[in-house]
């Protein structure tokens, strides 16, 4: 077990008390005032004070003024959500009033403003959302045949992954992982999006690869410009990242947008090669989607994109929590080696009797909880959530760290101790593990997150039965991480050795 009090905190000058009257705390008595937020500076409202790292600012308000409460981002006002039993009570018992999503102009430019992720609650978004979930399913879980090729696709990553390490560790060198998580995590959704894998240096992929690591800076909670859209008219640091974010999105979409006419062209109603064509036939064959041909490329566009960036991170902080923590490490090798042996790579059959691996990566999960605060929300009709009464089309900001750091329901929540999630018998609680937040819940719950799972499963099984890990004693070990989308770990560096034979693997596809 190990203690890490100040987690993500240490080193930014991020937390500063708020001033100003106690705001829509939640009351015990059951009754509430007429709201009024803490101290909001004119124009900005309380945008300047929620510093570099604004989930440990939130989850610091709630201890102060309830787990419900509201705030002011320029001309909006902002409702935040604490806790596990807040969040869960909005997003599961009132799914469909907090199913929706503001109307952000950077939300707009997600996937040519057709993202399933980004457009607000409707009809056509639920037909568009069943396309996607079912897509995707097809192609990583419905059978025996797609779970094989889903696996085998990730392996062979993972193996891509293992070769690189290895050639970067000679001479007694140490490595940046990070960019090589990111191809790699990228490569599993091109390999079932477009049927085909990207080599690690190829230059349209390493650019395209670039542009996804920028995204999630400007997508993190509130973009100050979709607050206050006139920063927009005037040269500042914001409207930079706001434009940069633009072109982003656009030479993304259009990467994406060659690969489906390319698909377009080669289509054929009794293959489908790929998710892409799927996707293709659904709505452009399928006669009642309701959807225009536009949304394959948005669909498409939107899954690597989350793909991509939630696997990338979560590995970066697999790795760096297995060379901060060498026991657990050691451990993990121990029953790697009695569970599979050393002549054939682990696969998702051997998941059930490696729980001790899966507990580990659902405290990565719970403690680093590395999509802090969801994609902001907006609320689709009037709604009272723990007393405070929310109108329709209000801007929500749901604090997920809150409840995996909720000392209500977690012993200790600021150690790191993956045992926390085996029974007596060494098995997975299955009841401890639902309780991490990390995907969201209810109507906007991410639909990929059985796939995310199984892929990095068996990326860390493969990477562990493979290789030892260490980092670079010259450089100290830092949980410091910057904020976006997702919470990545700053740099860092480490060294892979071989453990026993690197075993052969017929190259993905």
């Amino acid at each position: 077990m190990a203690v890490d009090s100040e987690f993500g905190v240490k080193g930014s000058s991020i937390i500063r008390e708020w001033s100003g009257q106690p705001v829509c705390g939640s009351g015990t008595s059951g009754s509430r005032k007429d709201c009024l937020d803490p101290f909001a500076w004119p124009v900005v409202g309380n945008a300047m004070q929620l510093g570099q790292m604004p989930h440990i600012t939130f989850a610091k308000l709630a201890k102060k003024y309830g787990n419900v409460y509201q705030i002011r981002l320029g001309c909006s006002d902002v409702v935040v959500l604490n806790g596990d039993r807040a969040i869960r009570e909005a997003l599961v018992q009132h799914s469909t009033e907090f199913a929706g999503r503001p109307n952000f102009v950077s939300f707009q430019m997600v996937s040519g403003g057709r993202s399933m992720t980004f457009t607000n609650y409707s009809k056509q978004w639920k037909a568009h959302r069943k396309i996607a979930q079912t897509s995707l399913r097809a192609f990583s879980s419905v059978n025996c045949q797609t779970k094989k090729a889903f696996e085998q696709n990730i392996t062979a990553e993972a193996m891509e992954l293992v070769q690189a390490f290895l050639r970067y560790s000679t001479d007694g060198r140490y490595f940046n992982p990070a960019h090589e998580f990111t191809v790699a995590a990228a490569n599993v959704m091109c390999a079932l999006c477009f049927g085909r894998r990207y080599r690690h240096e190829d230059l349209e992929f390493r650019n395209m690869i670039k542009k996804l690591d920028k995204f999630g800076e400007t997508v993190g909670a509130g973009s100050l410009v979709d607050v206050m859209p006139w920063l927009q008219s005037f040269p500042n640091p914001v409207r930079s990242v706001y434009e940069n974010f633009k072109s982003l999105n656009e030479e993304f979409f259009s990467f994406v947008k060659d690969k489906v006419v390319q698909h377009r062209e080669s289509f054929n109603p009794d293959v489908t090669r790929d998710m892409s064509d799927a996707i293709i036939n659904e709505i452009e064959h399928g006669g009642n989607s309701g959807l225009t041909k536009e949304f394959v490329e948005a669909t498409v566009t939107d899954l690597i994109g989350a793909g991509q960036d939630t696997i990338s991170t979560i590995m970066q902080w697999i790795l760096l929590l297995l060379v901060k923590y060498p026991e657990m490490q050691a451990k993990l090798h121990e029953l790697i080696d009695k569970v599979v042996g050393q002549d054939r790579l682990p696969s998702i059959e051997d998941r059930s009797s490696l729980a001790y691996l899966d507990a580990f990566i659902y405290e990565i999960m719970r403690f680093t909880s590395f999509v802090p605060v969801t994609i902001p929300h907006s609320t689709t009709s009037d709604v009272t959530i723990e007393g405070l009464h929310i109108p329709k089309d209000t801007v929500v900001f749901i604090n997920q760290w809150s409840v995996n750091h909720d000392p209500l329901k977690w012993k200790d929540p600021h150690i790191f101790n993956p045992a926390r999630f085996l029974d007596e018998n060494g098995a997975l609680d299955k009841d401890i593990t639902n309780g991490v937040m990390i995907f969201s819940t209810g109507k906007r719950r991410c639909i990929g997150d059985q796939i995310a799972k199984v892929e990095v499963f068996l990326f860390t099984a493969v990477l562990l039965h493979q290789c030892s890990f260490e980092s670079d004693p010259s450089v100290p070990l830092s949980l410091d991480c910057s904020f976006g989308l997702t919470l990545k770990p700053l740099q860092f560096y480490v060294s892979a050795k071989l453990r026993g034979k690197l075993l052969g693997l017929v190259s993905p596809a």
